[in-house]
């Protein structure tokens, strides 16, 4: 049986490839979004979680004036350190801090930030009832959530390469976690359960993920993501193969390369 850690695992080698790879291929796009709805309400504080490696950090570092602070949180300190490593153009704060317990007082923020983190969060409506404390009256919790596979296809060839390796015991990270949470739904129960209004927005935005080559889509899905965590711990040597197998599958699909595909996400936005 698999280690139940496994899927939020982010260390080793995955922070720098995860920031290499994944930042440019799928993360951006929609950085750049989130970025701009948080900078649109002009707010006068900012709290990210999950911020992972820093790419809306960064955004946000931009986008908001130098007088407003940007607090930026995360539960995997090799994150952070990448993040930090990689900078900002003018200083964010840089904390340790797990969403579901936020070491934040009450109404601290004007705007809680979380870009393809809710996913992970063991209870989705602590974490969001979290955000929700510590956000002022009229303050913002902008989060977005990756669509299903189906809606993201370079995830999911990568996902069924890996079928002829472990025909018995799939790795299913992409599909599990990542690209499980993609009905709005549910998430949007867990909001009002949290306390935001049943109202909140909703808006499915579509983007295009591109690379040079199949193998760069390859790496970055086997080797930047806890994918890699699944195949090594069924086969501890199994990575270069089943890396190959994905770029194999993908250029299949796509061509060697340029490669371009769709992807989809959910943008929320539920106010205080």
């Amino acid at each position: 049986m698999l280690a139940p850690n496994l899927d939020t695992r982010f260390a080793g080698s995955i922070p720098e490839l995860y920031e290499r790879y994944l930042v440019p291929l799928i993360f951006q796009a929609y950085a750049d979004d989130l970025a701009a709805r948080v900078a649109a309400r002009q707010p006068g504080s900012v709290l990210e979680i999950a911020a992972g490696t820093g790419v809306v950090t960064r955004q946000l570092a931009q986008a908001l004036p130098p007088s407003v602070p940007v607090v930026a949180t995360d539960l995997n300190p090799a994150m952070l350190e990448r993040a930090a490593l990689v900078g900002t153009s003018r200083p964010v704060e840089w904390q340790q801090a797990d969403a579901m317990q936020l070491p934040f007082p009450d109404a601290s923020f004007d705007a809680v930030v979380c870009q393809f983190g809710a996913m992970f969060f063991p209870d989705k409506a602590q974490a969001f009832a979290e955000a929700r404390r510590v956000l002022r009256p009229g303050g913002a919790f902008v989060f977005n959530v990756w669509d299903g596979i189906e809606h993201n296809e370079f995830a999911d060839v990568v996902t069924e390469s890996l079928l002829p390796m472990f025909p018995a015991d799939p790795p299913r990270f992409l599909a599990r976690l990542p690209h499980g949470h993609g009905a709005i739904g549910p998430m949007s129960a867990a909001l009002v359960e949290a306390g935001f209004d049943a109202a909140h927005a909703v808006t499915t935005l579509a983007a295009r993920s591109r690379a040079d080559t199949a193998d760069f889509v390859a790496v970055a899905y086997c080797q930047g993501t806890p994918l890699r965590n699944e195949i090594e711990a069924r086969a501890p040597d199994g990575l270069p193969e089943a890396t190959r197998l994905a770029t194999a599958a993908l250029e299949q699909r796509f061509g060697p390369g340029p490669v371009d595909s769709k992807i989809q996400a959910h943008i929320f936005v539920a106010e205080r």
